[in-house]
Parts: C-alpha cells; sequence; structure tokens
C-alpha cells in the first residue's frame, strides 16, 4: 500500500542542496529545475559533468562546490537528494541530515529515503504527479508518456475559465466548493449508452 503523502514544494523559496555531479546528479538537478526554474540550489561533488557546469553558467541561482561533501554543507539548507555512488556515503549523509530534522532522498536506496522524487506530466498549469512508493521509476515513467498524450493541451484555458467562476462565487466556502463540484460534474461523468 502506498502511504506516501502528496505534496508540492515552492522550492524557489527553499534551499536544496544535491550531493553528487555524475549522472545520477545531472538527472535530479534537471527535474528540479524542469519543475522550479527559480529553485535555488546548491551542488557539491568533487567531479562536475559539464552539461551541470554549463546549467550553473546559464543559472545564477546555481551554486557548484568542488569537493566531497562535508557535513557543514547542510547549514541553512531546506532538502537534501543524494546522488552519489558511494552507498556507505550516502547513508550517513541521509543519517546527518535526519540528524538535523532535513527531509532527504537517497537516489535509488527507497528505504532510506524520506521522500521520493516523482514522475510528472505537465499541462499548462496543471502537474500530475506519479508515484509507484520508490517501487518502479521505469514504471511511473511509462505512465507519464500516456497520460501526457491522454490529457488535452487546452486544460489552462478550462483552469482559466473555472478560476474565473470561483472568483464570481458569492458565499461561504462550502457553498462554494459546492457549486464548483456541480460545474465540474460533467468531467467524471460516465458517457451515457447511446443504444
Amino acid at each position: 500500500m502506498n502511504n506516501l503523502f502528496p505534496i508540492f514544494l515552492k522550492l524557489e523559496n527553499l534551499h536544496t542542496l544535491i550531493v553528487g555531479g555524475g549522472y545520477v546528479g545531472l538527472e535530479k538537478i534537471t527535474a528540479v529545475l524542469d519543475n522550479a526554474p527559480l529553485a535555488l540550489v546548491t551542488l557539491v561533488a568533487p567531479e562536475i559533468r559539464e552539461e551541470i557546469r554549463d546549467i550553473a553558467a546559464a543559472n545564477s541561482r546555481i551554486n557548484l562546490i568542488v569537493r566531497r561533501f562535508e557535513d557543514d554543507d547542510l547549514l541553512e539548507k531546506d532538502l537534501v537528494i543524494v546522488a552519489t555512488n558511494d552507498k556507505p556515503e550516502n547513508k550517513r549523509i541521509w543519517e546527518t541530515a535526519r540528524a538535523r530534522h532535513m527531509l532527504a532522498n537517497v537516489a535509488d536506496t527507497p528505504d532510506i529515503c524520506d521522500f521520493y522524487l516523482s514522475s510528472v506530466v505537465r499541462k499548462g498549469n496543471l502537474k500530475v504527479a506519479i508515484s509507484t512508493n520508490g517501487m518502479s521509476p521505469t514504471f511511473a515513467k511509462r505512465l507519464k508518456e500516456v497520460l501526457g498524450e491522454a490529457l488535452p493541451d487546452n486544460l489552462d484555458t478550462a483552469m482559466e475559465q473555472l478560476k474565473a467562476v470561483r472568483d464570481m462565487l458569492k458565499g461561504d466556502f462550502a457553498s462554494k466548493v459546492d457549486e464548483l463540484n456541480r460545474i465540474t460534474s460533467v468531467l467524471t461523468e460516465k458517457k451515457k449508452d447511446a443504444s
């Protein structure tokens, strides 16, 4: 059973630390910036891929530190993503972060993750995050492709119209929710058999 609590973070208001500058580090910083282009990120690693250097050169909110991780790198950070190929060090970093009450994700090690990075379908302002509870990121990526093709591209127009309706509604919160539920019920109604 998937007991994860889904949440969307405003990473532009937080400071994310990524430990690792290889291919997985590139994957993680790309995922962060694809979802939160204004995220404040520090990446620390003794070796950093050229693609990561290029990303940092084009983004003043990315800070690269070329050396091994030190415990003080956790100071003034809110979130940690560990992406090195040194499993014992990854676990040690996770334990150090946890001792400081920080949330940490350790790539490819679900047992010592406080959160997972999800596959994300984006259609304008709509974001659908997909979790397999750490069991199969590949399955999540495939489902992302299916949902991406299935959802129409003009969802932003519908959401803008619903926001305008919500802004015009009178009454208390509950009555507004009831009216919006009535208006959007067409989205979940089964098509009636034409026969």
